[in-house]
């Protein structure tokens, strides 16, 4: 009977969270735009622009730049979803919400699991708004490779909305959470593999794609979005590899926002 009554303490704040952050966003849909609209206008025009120039060594004859940026635009969308997603907590605190919360009595573990999935379910269905559009890409879907692509979106969102509660739970305004987020997700985005790949660059900045682990939530989703022709998803680390760093990035990350929740004194 305890054990029943710790799980629903420990659930309730969990699903309530994740609920008013489904209701929150059902209430401010310019995040939709935001999150979706500009990687969708980046995708056209970048990709565009490079489809002339795009020659890169390690990927198939006739790649063109729209399909080789494809995944990194659905890892953008879900970056830019983890950003909006997060920032509630600033506002919250600014609000008084988040206070009030804090002074009930439930873990704040469980209010970190609570936001965390909320802004990973928001993530995961813009994400998947976007993988309609792989066809226009030149990229057939499987039922297999689009269950592996939802799969990788879930763990990558997940890891991406819990680096950004780590950040979020230490900020006091808006403007300067913007400023580390910028700082922190566009670089490890743009050095993900998602805007140009790691053949044919310097030795040191291979380096550092290496130990940037949305490198491998990126090459985790292009091995799936190929799983009936790897070779056309280029050199990438390989997919089973890919997965576990994956998943233990948003651990990882989720560990460490849960232990910054706790130390905060909000």
């Amino acid at each position: 009977m305890k054990h029943s009554e710790s799980y629903v303490r420990f659930l309730l704040p969990v699903v309530t969270l994740w609920w008013r952050e489904m209701v929150r966003f059902c209430r401010q849909r310019s995040r939709l735009v935001g999150a979706f609209g500009q990687p969708l206008l980046f995708w056209i025009l970048l990709g565009g622009g490079f489809s002339a120039s795009f020659r890169p060594p390690g990927l198939p004859e006739g790649t063109g730049y729209l399909e080789y940026f494809y995944p990194g635009i659905i890892a953008l969308i879900l970056l830019f979803t983890a950003i909006f997603a997060t920032i509630s907590i600033v506002e919250d605190r600014r609000e008084g919400f988040l206070q009030a919360v804090l002074v009930a009595p439930v873990g704040r573990t469980s209010i970190v699991l609570g936001q965390a999935l909320g802004g990973t379910t928001l993530a995961l269905l813009q994400g998947m708004l976007f993988l309609l559009l792989a066809p226009a890409a030149g990229i057939s879907l499987t039922v297999l490779s689009t269950l592996g692509a939802i799969g990788v979106m879930i763990l990558v969102s997940f890891g991406l909305t819990n680096l950004g509660l780590m950040i979020a739970w230490r900020m006091d305004s808006t403007q300067g959470f913007h400023a580390i987020m910028n700082l922190i997700l566009i670089p490890i985005w743009l050095l993900s593999g998602a805007f140009f790949p790691a053949s044919g660059l310097p030795v040191w900045l291979q380096w550092v794609m290496k130990i940037n682990p949305l490198t491998y939530g990126v090459a985790a989703l292009r091995g799936c979005l190929y799983l009936g022709n790897p070779a056309a998803a280029g050199q990438v680390p390989p997919l089973l590899p890919s997965l576990v760093l994956t998943a233990l990035f948003g651990l990882v990350a989720f560990v460490a926002a849960a232990g910054v929740a706790r130390r905060s004194a909000a």
